[in-house]
């Protein structure tokens, strides 16, 4: 008699249902509803979205079907449209930050998982460092807003210089606190990558006569690749969707001088206004996110592992 077996897999997709039940509801038809607003004339009037079209000059029209092709598009895409302007300063915020953040995150793994130094007290340190990570953003930026405000506590610590109101300290103030908050769970990712390094790969370093800075950029940093690309691309689509700390540093001017206004923060300024125009930005996010994230994990791409694995010999 044949025994009876249990298949165990189908439970696995029993368990994912919900997820992609949730996942379809809040996520991708909101996600193909807003492609569709793109192309619509659609504005909020009175508590509901409504379709308005004015192609004769006169009073706007209320119609039910308001396709404007891609005047959206066109009208963000504008020399002063919504896009250009808050990309340019969303890219420089998340520059600002994520420059000192992988530095710092390349040295601190480097120290914690090189055997050599025998550093003690590694757990309280890599503790303390991520410690920031799990503090909300807003309390971050309400705790800078109140030291550097005119008034406040470092302010006049440092004689008025007043940071908030000029533009590279508004910028650094903001890229300082995403570094501080991110650095610590980066860190932890690198030494995860660096720990799973074989360690003879060291030794024979070593023994060839090779130094600390060569291990670092022969040996290293060619092997944690698949992680640098990781960290780069997470990294970059979060920077492309900051809101909370420009918003609650800058207001919703973006001051000063409106360098603090981001691509999601002109989202939410336009949601009750004009839903065709921020539906267009939110497509152009999406699609710059995703062009530069493939772009970013092509060049990181470790043509050498391709070419041992993913080529066939020519006999």
């Amino acid at each position: 008699m044949k025994k009876k077996t249990i298949s165990y897999a189908k439970w696995g997709y029993i368990f994912l249902i919900p997820f992609f039940v949730v996942y379809f509801i809040f996520s991708f038809l909101p996600l193909i509803q807003t492609f569709g607003y793109s192309f619509l004339d659609y504005v909020v009037s009175q508590g509901s979205v409504k379709s308005i079209r004015n192609p004769g000059g006169g009073a706007d029209t209320i119609i039910n079907n308001g396709f404007c092709g891609f005047e959206n598009y066109a009208n963000v895409l504008k020399s002063d449209g919504l896009f250009t302007l808050s990309f340019k300063n969303t890219v420089v915020l998340w520059l600002v930050g994520f420059i000192p953040q992988i530095i710092v995150s390349l040295l601190l793994a480097s120290w914690f998982t090189d055997i050599r130094l025998k550093l003690k007290a590694q757990g309280f340190f890599k503790t303390v460092i991520y410690l920031p990570n799990v503090i909300m953003a807003s309390a971050l930026s309400l705790l800078f807003y109140s030291l550097f405000t005119q008034g406040g506590a470092l302010d006049d610590l440092l004689g008025n210089p007043v940071l908030l109101t000029k533009i590279g300290g508004a910028r650094g103030i903001v890229g300082f606190i995403n570094f501080l908050m991110w650095y610590g769970n980066t860190t932890i990712l690198l030494m995860a990558a660096m720990m799973g390094i074989d360690t003879s790969l060291y030794e024979a370093a070593q023994i060839d006569g090779a130094n600390p800075s060569q291990v670092f950029w022969q040996i290293t940093m060619p092997l944690i690749k698949p992680i640098l690309a990781y960290v780069l691309v997470t990294s970059m689509i979060g920077g492309l969707q900051m809101y909370d700390v420009p918003y609650l540093i800058g207001g919703t001017a973006g001051n000063p001088a409106g360098v603090l206004k981001t691509l999601v923060s002109q989202i939410q300024l336009g949601k009750n206004s004009s839903i065709g125009a921020v539906s267009a930005l939110s497509v152009l996010v999406f699609i710059v996110s995703a062009i530069l994230g493939f772009i970013t994990l092509k060049i990181m791409d470790d043509q050498s592992i391709k070419t041992r694995y993913g080529k066939k010999k020519k006999k």
